[in-house]
């Protein structure tokens, strides 16, 4: 369901897009340092936007190397970390243990129930350290998957759901700055689970999936109502974003907010157009 909050390249000087490149590394390096080949699987796009904001936030010091990794062996990459690093790296596992039970539930997927065997023993000490953020996960993935065996329809609660889980995830610690944090989480959290339907709307269709959109499919006005909805949530979560007081690296956290998310979307768009055209010309 993640990996839509990427950044634009295309419009990132070559420094900005390096830097993210570096954040992105630093997060797998701390993966697989903590949760082995694994977790480095796990690793998200998302994940390293929530690394990039907390730090410029906060104004966290980045610890800079160069490091070889089994992608790249032949040359060394940048890496950046910073004490949010670390953090990242643990929500990621939160989120992906959860979503190996989830699947492991709804369609007895092994290899997900092995996946959420190796990640139990690390989950639990997380869940020692982070509460808030696991019961929030959990509440979240719990209400998910009740609706689902309900046929749900209502996007604005289904989507409100995956909204109040990253809207406590976006909160490493309560302070001045939770509110914002909070608003940015459940703008990007609801906008993430449109992403998701949107983009899986067909396959679901023919495979018999649950999908919150099929209702609303049907009307004639779908395609506009879809962006419009995308566009109002990620409004807000740029809206929170801009009264905080981000100094650093305020450029490439803008450019995801305000151009990145709309990268896969508009992928999305032309390959329905391509498919229409070509069922079109049958």
């Amino acid at each position: 369901m993640f990996g839509y909050v990427n950044v634009n390249q295309g419009e990132l000087k070559v420094r900005e897009y390096q830097l993210y490149q570096s954040y992105y590394c630093g997060l797998c390096k701390k993966l697989k340092e903590k949760y082995g080949r694994l977790g480095q699987l796990t690793l998200s796009y998302d994940m390293t936007f929530l690394v990039i904001l907390l730090t410029a936030l906060y104004e966290c010091p980045k610890r800079r190397k160069k490091a070889f990794c089994f992608v790249h062996p032949t040359r060394k990459k940048l890496i950046t970390e910073t004490d949010f690093t670390e953090y990242g790296a643990d929500m990621t596992v939160v989120l992906t243990y959860h979503h190996f039970l989830d699947d492991w539930q709804d369609d007895k997927n092994l290899a997900a129930l092995s996946g959420a065997k190796l990640l139990t023993r690390h989950y639990r000490k997380l869940e020692k350290r982070y509460p808030r953020q696991c019961r929030a996960v959990k509440n979240a993935v719990e209400k998910l998957g009740r609706a689902e065996k309900e046929n749900c329809q209502d996007l604005d609660l289904m989507a409100g759901y995956m909204g109040e889980m990253l809207s406590q995830l976006f909160v490493p610690q309560k302070d001045v700055w939770t509110e914002q944090l909070q608003k940015m989480g459940m703008g990007i959290g609801r906008f993430i689970y449109l992403m998701d339907a949107y983009e899986d709307l067909e396959e679901d269709r023919k495979k018999g999936r649950y999908n919150p959109l099929f209702r609303l499919s049907r009307e004639k006005d779908f395609e506009e109502t879809c962006e419009t909805v995308m566009r109002i949530w990620m409004a807000e979560a740029a809206d929170a974003f801009e009264k905080l007081p981000v100094l650093i690296d305020g450029q490439l956290l803008r450019n995801i907010l305000y151009a990145g998310v709309w990268v896969r979307y508009d992928r999305i768009r032309a390959k329905k157009a391509e498919e229409a055209k070509k069922d079109g010309s049958l």
